[in-house]
Order: structure tokens, then sequence, then C-alpha cells
């Protein structure tokens, strides 16, 4: 799979962050609108009634302002996944809730902890360390603009500020860090040229060849030996006499 086909823009690259800013922004909607609070299925640490937050608490928010905080690095973070991903984007989707979301239930401090930081902290661990594991160019520059754009985040995943569940951005960091080692990935296969193989040799090159020391243009005895004259011989025909 060459790299034209493999980093290949798709429906789903706007489709999947589309989808998921639609979903949180919905049940925040639905909340505000019929007078609800959803935060009672969140995770609670230990208690088996909690672990129906594994699956309900990336979608439900506090404020306003903690969903606006999850919706840009949601969105953006979830598209590069899906491009530069795209084999395995729903697997680390899925595997990210579940995971990050037990590891939470099992370490947080007893209290209800809601809202999408955690899987987002898993999309940025994953990218990152996938692509400094990978090596390959395009998904090394991708990990430094997730380093850029958010590396400030790494703090968060301490007890440095309070009200927010630390607890579940260091889940989700090591879910990350976890799944970019176990999964496996579709590499496309980079085009080289002779020049670039090993055991290349300029001598061999029949271009080159053209080529003196100095960079002007000659020709080979080769080409000299290849002209072949071509003698064309007419024959005229005779008019007959009546």
């Amino acid at each position: 799979m060459t790299e034209d086909n493999h980093f290949k823009f798709s429906n789903w690259v706007l489709l999947a962050p589309l989808l998921a800013v639609l979903s949180i922004w919905t049940v925040f909607w639905v909340e505000v609108n019929f007078g609800l609070n959803f935060n009672d299925f969140g995770i609670y640490p230990r208690k088996l009634s909690g672990l129906i937050g594994v699956l309900f608490s990336p979608f439900i928010h506090g404020s306003l302002e903690h969903l606006y905080n999850n919706t840009i690095p949601l969105a953006v973070l979830t598209g590069f996944l899906v491009y530069f991903y795209r084999h395995a984007a729903l697997r680390t989707l899925v595997l990210g809730v579940l995971v990050s979301g037990l590891l939470t239930w099992c370490i947080a401090r007893p209290s209800y902890h809601i809202g999408a930081s955690g899987l987002i902290y898993v999309l940025a661990s994953f990218i990152f360390f996938k692509g400094v594991f990978a090596k390959h160019f395009r998904l090394v520059a991708l990990s430094l603009i997730v380093v850029f754009v958010y590396g400030s985040m790494i703090w968060y995943i301490f007890p440095v500020k309070e009200n927010i569940s630390w607890e579940g951005h260091l889940s989700g960091f090591a879910t990350g860090l976890f799944l970019a080692l176990t999964t496996k990935i579709r590499l496309p296969v980079e085009k080289k040229y002779d020049w670039e193989k090993e055991g290349y040799n300029e001598d061999d090159d029949p271009f080159l060849r053209h080529f003196d020391e100095d960079g002007n243009f000659i020709e080979t005895k080769g080409e000299e030996e290849g002209h072949q004259q071509i003698n064309v011989t007419y024959h005229y025909k005779k008019e007959k006499k009546e």
C-alpha cells in the first residue's frame, strides 16, 4: 500500500468528529431543556452501580464550560485518529472508553467522574506514542503537532487542580500508551528510487553516464554505436511503349 492510498481522505474524517461532538452536546441539551441531571450515570469508583458510568460518563458534562473545553480537543483528535489510523480507529475508541473507564473505576476517589476528557487523554496519548513507535515521518510529525498543541495537558494527570478528575486523565493517558504498544497498524510502503537503495553504483546508472565529472552532457559510446545508417534504394519502373 502506497502513502497516497494509506493517508486518504474519506467522509469519516469529518463524520466521526461530528458525531462525537453532536453526541455530547445533545446529552447536555437534553439535561438543560428538561431539567435533568445525569451525573448519577457517571463512574462511581468501586461500586457495582458505578460501572454504568464506564459507558455513559464520556457523554455527560457538568457545565457549559466543561462541555466547551472538551469539544474542540475531542473533534480534532478524533479527526487525526480516523485520518492517520483509520484501520485502528474504531478499536482504539471502543477500547479507550472501556479500559480507561474501568481503570478510573479502580483508582479514583469516591465521587462521580464524568466528561469526555478521559477519552481525550486516550487519543492524545495514543497518537503521540504510536507515531514515535512507528517511526514513520508523517506520524512522527503528527506526534509533534499533538505535543505542541496539547502538551500542557500532561500536568492534569496529577492532582494540581481541585474539582477535576485527574484520575480519569491519568487513566486515559495510561490507556493510550497501552493501546499504542499493543495495536498493530499498517504502515504505507515508501517508494524508493534506485539511488536510495543499498549498493547503488553511479557508474551503473545509464542516466548518469550521460554526464561528465563537471556535469556536462556527453554522448556515450553505446549511443554512438547504436546509430545505424539506413540506406534507401528506389526502383523505377520503365514505361511500356505502345
